[in-house]
């Protein structure tokens, strides 16, 4: 709110100076005046009755000089912009936002003054809780700098987004925010946000099509791990796997933890012989650990992929670490569903000696 304030204060006196309309010498003394006693109190315990004095004054002359010449419409909206600072002070967000707007309709304002107090406005509105009319005027302020996109521009928009999303307006908090995500460099914030808009909207896919447009060896790490998490939002685990494995050859991301990520992505995504071999690197690595939770994953990976050979290894493997019946029983119908009936004919004896009642009467098919 403070931001405000100075912004509204520091504008005043250059204005009064470059306006397209010279100004009177009294009238710039006394928005000089106003300007310097309002500057003068101290934020956050300012004096009400000076606040009241700045505030009365400032619309007396606003509404005198509102019918006059182009110099007296310029001087009309600087003496509003100035009643808008001392009843921010005061904490009256609404009536501020009313004397910017009647400051806005003034002629001879500049147009890059009407889209400062436009943008002001906007503030102010949100800030007292009038949220549709806060959306309206932000929509407007972006709409007219759209062939001028800046970093205000774009915090404006992400403003934007997030009221929207707070409205459930999610159609046009989409429409906004796919400009946005096209220059990727996302927020932990942002990125959060963008998840719900497009999970909501049930439209992520073209949002996700520019990113992934924008994706090249030199995009940073952030910008693959953005791309990946929206497409899992999108519900294409695969392209997430697809994006996430690019990722990794290009060293983009190379931690365990990453390629566990990687792993998972492949097995959702319908790539499990690629998420198995990548745990056999990772063991082979030593990024995971070969421990009953490791093999595991390989072994259920290789089952996916219905690799007969490395399945069955696998789930052997696994077997002889835990020392469990249920894990030999289900080696040996897996072995028997394949074929494999002398290593079924062993692992299911294996359970059965480990009390697997299950175990017994498979074996009687033998």
């Amino acid at each position: 709110m403070q931001r405000w304030v100075s912004a509204i204060l520091l504008s005043a006196l250059s204005f009064a100076v470059t306006a397209n309309e010279p100004l009177p010498v009294d009238i710039i003394q006394d928005l000089n005046g106003l300007q310097s006693q309002l500057a003068n109190q101290p934020s956050g315990a300012a004096d009400p009755a000076v606040l009241n004095r700045i505030i009365g004054h400032a619309r007396t002359q606003s509404q005198r000089l509102a019918s006059g010449n182009r110099a007296d419409q310029w001087a009309s909206a600087l003496y509003h912009q100035l009643a808008a600072s001392a009843l921010v002070r005061q904490g009256e967000h609404i009536a501020a936002a009313d004397e910017l707007a009647s400051a806005r309709q003034r002629p001879s304002v500049p147009n890059s003054q009407v889209r400062r107090w436009l943008r002001d406005e906007a503030a102010l509105r949100r800030a007292a809780g009038e949220r549709r009319a806060a959306i309206a005027l932000y929509e407007q302020w972006l709409g007219e700098l759209a062939g001028n996109r800046n970093e205000q521009y774009d915090e404006t928009a992400w403003q934007l987004v997030r009221m929207l999303a707070e409205e459930e307006r999610w159609d046009a908090a989409l429409e906004w925010l796919a400009p946005l995500l096209e220059k990727g460099g996302l927020s932990a914030d942002q990125q959060a946000l963008t998840n719900v808009v497009l999970r909501q909207a049930g439209d992520g896919e073209q949002a996700l099509s520019w990113l992934l447009e924008g994706l090249n060896a030199n995009s940073d790490p952030d910008e693959w791990r953005q791309a990946a998490a929206l497409a899992q939002q999108a519900g294409q685990f695969g392209v997430a796997a697809a994006v996430w494995e690019a990722a990794w050859q290009l060293g983009k991301v190379s931690s365990s933890e990453e390629r566990r990520t990687l792993i998972e992505l492949h097995l959702a995504g319908g790539t499990p012989a690629r998420a198995a071999e990548h745990v056999a690197a990772a063991i082979e690595a030593g990024q995971l650990p070969s421990n009953e939770e490791t093999l595991r994953l390989l072994a259920n990976a290789w089952q996916q992929a219905k690799h007969v050979e490395h399945a069955l290894q696998a789930w052997q493997a696994l077997s002889e670490l835990t020392q469990s019946a249920d894990d030999w029983r289900q080696y040996g119908q897996l072995a028997y569903g394949w074929g494999r009936e002398e290593q079924a004919e062993s692992a299911l004896t294996k359970a059965a000696s480990l009390g697997d009642q299950q175990a017994e009467q498979w074996l009687s098919y033998f």
